[in-house]
């Protein structure tokens, strides 16, 4: 069980305040850049490696291994894009990194696509967020002013042109493939994978796409090595990770935790607890697309592995508190018109899934539903996440999934056959 951290280890988290060029240098910020240049990209690959990174996304996929597949093609063009289409509803990690640490995220992007080889590259940034972009593309034009981006980058022989693109309002568009087909100028849907972007990604050529946070870890792994990455976390889960903790606790807001404490340290030591006079009831964890689970399942640790295990999906690292006075069917049904809406209708499992998924629910909260609807849910649930084609609509179950594991008493005591009156009806 690992302790709340002395002080922030990777992101300097201030929310008043925004760490400009000049900040950032004088904090040691470009030596990890200038010191990946010097020693070559190989080397600062295995220092990747040893440390353990993996994608802060959702899928947490090996990142040094992501890179080498883009090292290891033939084809010379080669792209990076960061993805910074944050639309999980309740994560908002990657909006303070852009608004409050934007170099050290230009710095990662820039030693990622060093290391993969990469002259080109995106920051694709979801069109809700004008601050962020505003502060991205001045940020870009001084770090190219500087030397830090562009041509011949710190006298070194590389160079990247770094350009910014606004998406449209698609929570769809966060699947690399769908964010590639939008950055094309094609309709934001997914593809069919493989080939994956490392292979064909960005106008067929291989791409490297990282999610924010991670692009924003490899310059501290670079400075201070991969051994002191490893002094925080787990032995499976090495470093830190950003938490968006919202709902119904006494402390809101964002926090840098290390692998290892258990949910329930994070909700009562960062989050204060439950709101006086109120107990937990479920706590969702990573986000809309993640899983709702009861307050005994907080003892396990925020770990890959060991949340793998207890089928915990820590996603984008978003936890949201349920306190005793909400409905679980409502939460649920909340998320679930969220997906309905941002389906692209591609796949039949997926948009019709979820509109049936969301009438069954309907009945349930008017108290028109019986039990054997519920028992249907479970059926659609199964379909939605088994064969929809992308990501979406494969987690957009997951509350549904998992609420009714845990919760389907409150399922059954909302059908109408399950009361005392309909039973009374029944047998008279």
């Amino acid at each position: 069980m690992n302790k709340m951290l002395d002080d922030n280890q990777i992101f300097n988290i201030s929310p008043g305040r925004h760490v400009d060029l000049d900040h950032h240098c004088q904090n040691g910020g470009y030596s990890a850049l200038a010191k990946a240049l010097a020693q070559g990209p190989e080397t600062s690959l295995k220092e990747i490696s040893d440390a353990g990174l993996r994608g802060r996304g959702g899928a947490a996929f090996p990142t040094a291994e992501k890179i080498k597949m883009l090292r290891d093609n033939t084809e010379k063009l080669r792209y990076i894009i960061c993805n910074a289409d944050e639309g999980e509803p309740g994560t908002f990690k990657d909006r303070f990194i852009m608004t409050h640490i934007p170099f050290q995220l230009l710095e990662g992007i820039t030693i990622a696509a060093f290391m993969a080889g990469a002259s080109e590259g995106y920051i694709y940034v979801r069109h809700e967020y004008p601050e962020a972009q505003k502060i991205l593309r001045e940020s870009i034009e001084e770090a190219e002013r500087r030397g830090f981006l562009g041509e011949n980058i710190l006298g070194s022989g590389f160079s990247l042109s770094l350009k910014l693109f606004s998406g449209a309002g698609s929570y769809l568009c966060g699947e690399e493939t769908a964010l590639i087909s939008s950055i094309e100028g094609k309709k934001g849907r997914p593809r069919l994978k493989p080939p994956y972007p490392t292979q064909a990604g960005l106008w067929q050529k291989p791409t490297l796409i990282n999610n924010v946070e991670t692009l924003a870890n490899i310059p501290k792994i670079i400075e201070k090595s991969a051994s002191w990455y490893r002094s925080f976390g787990t032995p499976d889960s090495p470093g830190t990770k950003l938490i968006s903790l919202s709902g119904d606790v006494q402390n809101r807001g964002l926090f840098e935790v290390p692998f290892g404490m258990t949910f329930a340290q994070i909700i009562n030591e960062y989050g204060g607890g439950a709101k006086t006079g109120k107990a937990i009831k479920a706590v969702n964890i990573g986000g809309a697309s993640g899983v709702l689970i009861p307050p005994e399942m907080l003892f396990t640790p925020l770990e890959y592995l060991a949340c793998a295990k207890t089928g915990i999906t820590i996603g984008s690292g978003a936890i949201f508190v349920l306190d005793d006075t909400r409905s679980i069917l409502s939460n649920v049904q909340n998320r679930l018109r969220f997906f309905l809406h941002e389906s692209c209708g591609k796949c039949t499992p997926c948009r019709e899934g979820l509109r049936q998924a969301n009438l069954i629910l309907d009945r349930l909260l008017t108290g028109e539903a019986v039990r054997q609807d519920v028992s249907t849910l479970e059926r659609y649930t199964r379909a939605i996440q088994e064969a929809s084609f992308c990501g979406l609509g494969q987690a957009a179950g997951n509350s549904l999934r998992s609420s009714l594991a845990y919760y389907r008493d409150e399922y059954l005591a909302s059908c109408r056959d399950n009361k005392p009156s309909f039973i009374e009806e029944e047998t008279a």
